[in-house]
Parts: structure tokens; sequence; C-alpha cells
């Protein structure tokens, strides 16, 4: 679908001038706006997690807003009450008069309202992860490239200033080569049986749009609003709610892409829900360019790497691990160490060589003013969306390790992972691509 004229593409280009700088490798159709002239922005989700976003955006100017709860579309139209609102998302994107879009919607909409978007010539901002299926993420990449559409998916944490050191600190090679990472959090989505109730819907709430994409099934609070995350229709339990904000960090220092192959380990799979107790799933990624094979580890509810129990690491919370020939490296989001402490006593950091960020949203905003880019895009992010995606494909399959060919899009020993690639939308809600 080729975009429709609109005052998207007749934005003036002084903003380049009034920023100082030239970036015509990455105009599209869209020319860039005054950086003082505010975009007009619609917003699909309201409340919840889509609060914090609106909250990131609000130096903009809503021009429409979306939700399928009247009482959350109340509330925004107080927040917005100049702008339209509308219960399908569909409807807000026929709009012509809209800039940009921000998505935050349960995981298995996150796609199908992103890329309807881009095709109709908005730039977007998606909540993580960026989709629900690894088709999905690599469709909402291949569609932001072909229609150069500025994107950035909400990993907030990148653009704080302590990933960006332990970045720098990998890529100085203090630790040598890194051939283990890990990523684990104690936070937990999981279980529960298809309810065999079937209350009325709640007269506020239009449950057939919720659904969207997902098989037709009837209407149970155990869904809505935030239990969805445990249920495969709608999320993708612990691993794909926190896997791309802790594991960011290692796909960005260690100039990560495409695993060539995953397993993972947990209870009994249920057709329906992520386990209560937690994956733990493993990934290898070959070598690039200098930077040896890797394999990269995640754990979750209450599951640690193994340096835990060893007693080589210090009390700590949810982080990340990179271990290297030369020593370790423990992160959290706002902190890092180096092991064994006695090692690196006389440790320097290495000179700043990533700027800092203006802010995560704030990069969004100016790289649509400029046609400009942005650090977690979604090429950057489809692809660590797929890897942590894959993680569950393999539990779901069963756990054993499965060969992963990338640039088909499909895994090479086992035909019955394939099904997990990959959903069937509902009648009715199709899109083409």
């Amino acid at each position: 679908m080729s975009a429709p004229k609109t005052r998207r593409q007749f934005l003036k280009t002084s903003g380049m001038a009034a920023v100082g700088f030239w970036v015509g490798s990455q105009l599209s159709a869209q020319e860039s706006k005054s950086p003082n002239e505010k975009l007009n922005l619609g917003i699909i989700g309201t409340n919840h997690r889509a609060r914090a976003n609106i909250n990131g955006v609000k130096s903009e100017n809503v021009v429409a807003y979306c939700d399928i709860d009247d009482n959350y579309m109340a509330q925004a139209k107080t927040m917005f009450p100049g702008a339209d609102g509308y219960h399908d998302f569909r409807k807000l994107i026929d709009r012509k008069d809209i800039d940009a879009v921000v998505v935050s919607t349960p995981d298995h909409m996150h796609v199908p309202a992103s890329v309807r978007a881009m095709q109709a010539g908005m730039d977007c901002y998606c909540e993580k992860p960026l989709a629900n299926t690894v088709w999905e993420a690599r469709l909402a990449a291949d569609i932001a490239k072909k229609h150069k559409r500025v994107t950035q998916m909400g990993t907030q944490i990148h653009a704080g200033s302590n990933y960006r050191r332990v970045v720098e600190i990998i890529e100085s090679r203090v630790l040598g080569n890194i051939r283990e990472a890990h990523s684990w959090v104690g936070k937990s989505w999981g279980g529960g049986e298809r309810p065999e109730k079937t209350p009325p819907v709640p007269k506020h709430l239009h449950w057939d749009l919720w659904q969207g994409v997902a098989k037709e099934r009837p209407y149970h609070p155990i869904y809505v609003p935030q239990n969805w995350r445990r249920w495969w229709e709608y999320g993708g339990g612990t691993l794909g709610d926190m896997g791309c904000h802790h594991m960011d960090l290692i796909f960005w220092a260690l100039k990560l892409r495409h695993p060539t192959s995953v397993w993972a380990a947990g209870e009994k799979v249920h057709p329906e829900t992520a386990p209560p107790k937690g994956v733990d799933a493993h990934w290898e990624f070959p070598r690039r360019g200098d930077l040896c094979p890797v394999t990269v580890n995640w754990w979750d509810s209450g599951k640690r790497p193994p340096q835990f129990a060893q007693g080589l690491l210090p009390k700590w919370g949810d982080g990340t691990l990179f271990v290297g020939d030369k020593g370790m490296l423990l992160a959290s989001y706002g902190s890092y160490r180096l092991l064994p402490e006695k090692d690196f006593k006389d440790f320097q950091a290495p000179p700043q060589t990533i700027p800092n960020s203006v802010g995560h949203y704030k990069e969004w905003i100016n790289a649509i003013k400029t046609r400009g880019e942005t650090t977690c895009n979604f090429d950057y992010s489809g692809a660590l969306t797929e890897m942590v995606l894959l993680g569950n494909v393999a539990y779901r399959n069963g756990g054993e390790k499965l060969e992963w060919d990338a640039r088909n899009l499909k895994i090479t020993n086992s035909e019955s992972a394939n099904a997990f690639i990959k959903r069937e939308y509902r009648k009715g809600w199709e899109f083409s691509v």
C-alpha cells in the first residue's frame, strides 16, 4: 500500500537547517518538520502502560485516541478534550492528519496496529515486545524499512546512562572474549486453565475489539485488564514481558543479530498459558567479526545463573551478567560491578564513546522532525524481539534444541516448532503486506 498524500508529505524541510545538519539519506516521503512545530499524534491504548507513554510524548499535539474500554475513554477525554476518540484503532488510522502513533495495546495487537499505521504513512512508537510472534517481529521491521518510517520500541532503559557505560566497557575488551551472558528476573507471569464460566461482557468493554486478531473466545475477567500476559493467545509470559528489557543490554553490547540455535526448559507445556514457575531459555550466536561465538541465557521466576550458587556473585536483584576470559561484569538497570573485585581494583572506565540520550521519547520525536534515527528502531528491536520470542517457541515445542534459519524465518530440524513462528489472524482482521 502506498501512503496517502497528506500533510505528512508536505512538511517543510526548514527543520534541517534549524538543527544544523542534513540527513538526506534518511528522508522519506515525509519531509522534515520544524523542531518547534508540534507533531499530530494518535494514541492507541490509553491506560496502564500507556499512561507512561502518553506522559513521554505529551509535548506534542494529541489529535486522536483509541481504547476498547469506555471508562478509559472517558479518562482520555479529560486529558485530551480537543481530540477525537475511537474504539477501533483502524478508524483512527484512516485519518489523514496524524503524523505518528503510539501503540500501547496488549502484545497480540502490537503489530496489527503498528503495521497498518506505517502503511498509512505514520511513524510509530510501540511498546515492548514489538510483536507476539517471530513472524510479526520481522514483518514490523520490514514494513518500517520499506516505508522509511521513524520507529521506536518501548525499551526505555536503553536511554539510560548506565547501559551506555556498560556497553563501552564491554567494547573495550577489558573482560577479554565473552562466550557466555545471562539475564534474569524474579517476576513470573504464568499458570491457569481456560475458565469454564462465561460471565456477561461488562457494558463498558468492547470485547470483540479487544480480542482483535486473536481466536474468538468468551469474555472472562481473568484476561482483562492485565492478566492477559500469561495467555499465549495474547502475550508471552515472563520472557515475553521482560526479555526485551533485560537482554537488550546483551544484544547491544555484544552486537548480536540472529541466533543459530535455541533451546529451553521449564514445567510441562500447557497449550494455553505460560509456566507459573518460569522458563530458562538459551541461544547460540555465531562469530560477529572479531567477536567470538556466545551463548545467551535467560532465567525467570526466581531461577538464576549457576554463578550465584557457586558463590561467585554478590547479593543482587534482577540483572545481567557478562562472563569473559578475564573477568565478569554484573549489571542492573542503574549500576554495574566488575568481578572479581580484586582484579579490577585499579580499573578506570574507558572514554565515553556513546553520547548520552536526550531521552527515550524525545529521541523518537526529534527523529520524526528531522527524519533521523532512533536507538531502538524496529530494525534493531525487531531482531531483539525475534530472539526473545524464539525462546518461547523452543519451550512450547517441548524444549529440544532448535536450529534457526533466520534468512528464511524457519526452524530447520522441527516442523512442529514452525507452527509457533506465525499465527493465523481471525477472519475480518487480516491485512495485506
